[in-house]
């Protein structure tokens, strides 16, 4: 059975420079391989995805970790699923809903 305590997210957040174009560009880079691995935004530089179990979050990590631009300060947070049904969201000063977990997992 699946349970909320087993199933992940992973949250990457990161602050890169972007003064001179060559850092743009890793920047955009980085960007384009969190979502080329199934990673959605949630805010500007805050990418978060799914995952089902603890194996698959370490498989997440070393691939964002091989990614990494040279500069700038990433961070990867993970958490339950039943941590992020407790996420307070705000727009402007309007109280939202809690996002819905996913009604599918992926098992593979």
């Amino acid at each position: 059975m699946l349970s909320g305590y087993r199933l992940m997210w992973i949250m990457v957040m990161f602050d890169l420079p972007v003064i001179e174009r060559a850092e743009r560009k890793a920047a955009t880079e980085f960007r384009n391989a969190l979502l080329d691995m199934g990673f959605e935004m949630s805010q500007f530089s805050v990418y978060m995805r799914f995952c089902n179990s603890q194996g698959q979050v370490d498989t997440y990590c070393s691939q964002v970790e091989r990614c990494l631009p040279s500069g700038g300060r990433v961070n990867i947070l993970q958490f339950t699923d039943k941590q992020y049904e407790r996420i307070i969201t705000f727009y402007g000063k309007i109280k939202r809903a809690s996002k819905k977990s996913p009604d599918q997992y992926c098992l593979f």
